[in-house]
């Protein structure tokens, strides 16, 4: 049973980590994310970089989403902006990949603060249909400014490079994105200890009351928008960098819903959540690959319809979590910490 876990100060009761087994926990976690790359091989760590990317970007979702309560399904959009930022300015400036990748967060939420304008007056189903407006405006955009996004052919991403050495292996690139991504999540988890953070949860709960009280809705859910987008961008440009290829049918409106359903499945509303949603949702068709594999010797062409059933899958989960655990993943993880700490006086 936890004992002695009384905060005596406001610092102390915001802190992210306010107990021995969660900085044990954490340090273990930390020590395994650094010791990854020497026990995987170049498959795992491949998948490990993908979770990087989707984490960071489900992590920018679920701020504007979970935390703002500002339905969006353009996030793909904002994620190819950030990937053919890099691609443009690695093929034409060659600028270094840091500042590519931050660049591409950069434009990503500038294009945000646009597409957030409607946000104001209409929210809800509506802003969801004007993000998909959003988000077909710039495939049409990707597709058709051939002189700049090199049209239907997209474009090629050189690797990224350290002191003259190619990142070329998801081994190597892990050491990038490992770190970007413990940032970006440490900085969202920051975020809501600010004002800021604050004003987006009191716009989520009931935004006229927010208004009400002070707080300027147009710039709060603006400044949503942009730090959203700005993940999503960030992602997007390390996504350019692992696949070395950007194209208009590299971010379509399924990922879009792929990361709404991260969000909804990891849990609305919660820094863990998105990392376990992100983590989920990508490791999801690789369990479905193997099924294919163990089913193929008995089921013709098993192997076609792996990606109608990953479809279908991704479908079902989220109606079965918004009607069996609207909290998501994070919740049941909650509950099952909350029935330990009442060891072993818990019925």
């Amino acid at each position: 049973m936890q004992i002695a876990t009384a905060k005596e100060t406001y610092r102390a009761d915001q802190a992210l980590l306010t107990t021995r087994p969660q900085w044990v926990w954490m340090v273990l976690f930390m020590a395994f994310l650094v010791a990854y790359p020497f026990m995987a091989n170049a498959y795992w760590a491949y998948l490990a970089c993908l979770v990087m990317i989707n984490v960071a970007s489900a992590t920018g979702l679920n701020i504007l989403t979970g935390y703002t309560g500002l339905v969006s399904l353009g996030h793909g959009a904002f994620m190819a902006l950030g990937a053919y930022t890099v691609a443009i300015l690695e093929q034409r400036l060659g600028t270094p990949f840091l500042l590519n990748i931050f660049m591409g967060g950069a434009v990503a939420a500038a294009v945000g603060v646009v597409v957030g304008i409607p946000s104001l007056r209409v929210k809800g189903l509506y802003l969801a249909i004007a993000t998909i407006g959003a988000s077909i405006i710039l495939q049409f955009v990707f597709l058709n400014w051939s002189s700049v996004t090199g049209g239907s052919r997209g474009i090629n991403v050189a690797p990224a490079t350290v002191f003259g050495l190619g990142l070329t292996r998801p081994a190597q690139l892990y050491w990038v994105f490992m770190p970007l991504t413990v940032l970006m999540v440490l900085g969202a988890a920051n975020l809501f200890r600010t004002r800021i953070g604050r004003a987006f949860i009191a716009i989520r709960d009931r935004d006229i009351s927010a208004e009400v009280l002070g707080i300027d809705l147009l710039r709060y859910k603006l400044l949503s928008f942009a730090i959203s987008s700005f993940y999503a961008g960030v992602a997007g440009g390390m996504w350019a960098y692992m696949f070395r290829s950007v194209g208009p049918e590299s971010f379509t409106l399924l990922t879009s819903i792929f990361f709404l359903a991260a969000v909804i499945v990891g849990g609305m509303g919660s820094i863990l959540g998105a990392i376990l949603g992100a983590v989920f949702m990508t490791m999801m068709p690789e369990m479905l690959r193997f099924g294919v594999d163990i089913v193929s010797p008995y089921v013709a062409n098993a192997a076609t319809l792996l990606a109608p059933v990953r479809t279908i899958v991704f479908g079902m989960l989220i109606i079965l979590f918004l009607v069996l655990e609207p909290q998501g993943m994070a919740e049941i993880i909650r509950r099952i910490r909350r029935s330990w700490h009442l060891w072993p006086f818990r019925k």
